[in-house]
């Protein structure tokens, strides 16, 4: 068992929450993509609470935004990972994080999509 899975209680949580800051400390210094997407969230959610939507429809709108943030966060950890086994070219290397740059993609068109269906009101079929 592992000595770092030993804590239990307040301990735990209040470890768990440090390495969260410290994670999010990283991606903050450390990954141009986080700042960016941090600063269009810093603007598309104020912006959320002054649309004439419902409350249903600002918290799909600022839950897609989030969501931008937790995949960039999962793409950064990836990369970090696979920078840490090594930085030689490999095959795998390149799909793992072709893939994690993809699915940046398609949370940056779920929020252009969420937020285009909402401000322009397009009906259901």
């Amino acid at each position: 068992m592992s000595p770092f899975k030993g804590q239990t209680g307040l301990k735990r949580i209040f470890n768990a929450a440090g390495y969260s800051l410290d994670g999010l400390r990283a991606a903050f210094t450390g990954e141009a993509a986080f700042r960016q997407l941090l600063l269009i969230n810093l603007l598309l959610i104020p912006l959320a609470f002054y649309c004439d939507v419902s409350r249903v429809e600002r918290a799909l709108m600022i839950a897609v935004c989030l969501l931008a943030l937790i995949v960039e966060l999962l793409n950064s950890a990836v990369e970090a990972a696979i920078d840490r086994i090594s930085l030689d070219l490999h095959p795998l290397s390149k799909s793992a994080k072709d893939m994690g740059s993809a699915a940046q993609l398609v949370s940056l068109t779920l929020i252009g999509s969420v937020w285009l269906v909402i401000l322009l009101d397009v009906p259901a079929s």
